[in-house]
């Protein structure tokens, strides 16, 4: 009786050693392996992929099909924009890692304008930003639409220390204020904002439209 318990704990134990140093690969709501943030893989034709998406390549339809369906889609605006057409996951979970995960698709002033237009509803988010849902038709066209960059916000805070340690050093840092500032990796299509005082944001877009993002950095100094 002593040495069938005695078993049944190494066996228990063999098991929590396993699981320590194997851990299973975090999956999305369809069942699709997600990498963890700072595994930001290089492809031969010049993009990366990062959550299992390619900027600038995936689109709306293959991200719901890699993710599940549980995107929000939706128009967001504040009263003086057209606004941008995003998809987003309040409960994103990827690696060890949780946050919120936000896409936003590749679709022009006038488009975007429309959508607002037809749109069936909206709501209030934070402050005076509005929410502006699909309608149906809408929606089906998006599908098709590109993913233009991938922003994720952890729930938990990371410094420049933790940042480095994963994401190895940043070419450049560009200074937003007193509490923040941008650590930024061009050849991976990678701008991650710290802020002392508030959340961090990682903003993934193609390393060939990083350029643009970086003046627009500079511009907002």
């Amino acid at each position: 009786m002593k040495n069938a318990l005695l078993l049944t704990v190494l066996l228990a134990l063999l098991v929590l050693m396993f699981q320590a140093l194997y851990p299973a690969t975090p999956t999305g709501s369809a069942g699709h392996a997600v990498s963890p943030p700072w595994q930001i893989e290089k492809l031969p034709d010049g993009h990366t992929r990062v959550f299992g998406l390619v900027p600038g390549v995936s689109t709306l339809a293959e991200a719901r099909e890699h993710l599940g369906p549980d995107l929000n889609i939706a128009v967001i605006a504040t009263p003086d924009e057209t606004g941008t057409l995003e998809a987003f996951h309040d409960s994103f979970s990827t690696g060890f890692v949780t946050g919120k995960l936000i896409l936003t698709m590749e679709a022009d002033e006038a488009s975007i304008a429309a959508m607002k237009q037809r749109s069936p509803k909206s709501d209030y988010m934070e402050s005076s930003t509005r929410k502006y849902r699909l309608a149906a038709a809408d929606m089906e066209a998006a599908q098709g639409l590109p993913i233009r960059a991938i922003g994720f916000i952890p729930s938990t805070h990371l410094d420049a220390a933790t940042v480095e340690q994963r994401f190895g050093r940043p070419t450049e840092r560009l200074k937003s204020g007193e509490d923040s500032e941008h650590l930024l990796y061009p050849d991976q299509g990678l701008d991650i904002a710290i802020n002392a005082k508030g959340r961090e944001l990682l903003q993934y877009v193609a390393p060939k439209a990083f350029a643009p993002l970086r003046e627009l950095l500079i511009r907002n100094q």
